[in-house]
């Protein structure tokens, strides 16, 4: 990313963790990700911003892009878990179970994600679709 679009992400990003609401913040990523397409941590941040607005399909196409550009990234993979589970999708156990060795491999990535899962869950209590993940990640 350019240092322009570099500050916009940070200072998105900065936004979201003061608590602002994640709808606010959803033209910063599109344009974010307009401006920088190849950039998985935009991907990422937008299919997160989307699930939590309640916008599974567009979720479903960001958490792709995400998981396309950055495979490894495990917190895109949960992304498109959860996008997937809320389209009625195929394919979330093969997503889980890239995360599950990640977090084999790199145990250390497990703090991550559950900071990110507790967000959410504090976000959009009672999250069916993140309920269910969490408990298969055992996180």
């Amino acid at each position: 990313m350019e240092s322009s679009q570099e500050s916009l992400f940070q200072q998105a990003m900065n936004r979201y963790q003061q608590g602002a609401p994640a709808q606010e913040l959803l033209a910063d990523f599109e344009t974010i990700t307009a401006a920088a397409p190849r950039q998985s941590a935009g991907w990422t941040c937008l299919a997160w911003l989307q699930l939590l607005s309640d916008q599974s399909e567009e979720a479903l196409r960001s958490a792709r892009m995400a998981v396309k550009l950055n495979n490894q990234d495990p917190q895109a993979r949960i992304n498109l878990c959860l996008a997937m589970l809320e389209t009625k999708a195929k394919g979330v156990r093969d997503q889980i179970e890239v995360v599950q060795q990640v977090l084999a491999l790199a145990p250390e990535v497990g703090a991550e994600l559950k900071e990110s899962i507790d967000d959410g869950l504090n976000r959009r209590p009672e999250w069916p679709a993140l309920l269910k993940v969490k408990a298969w990640l055992e996180l």
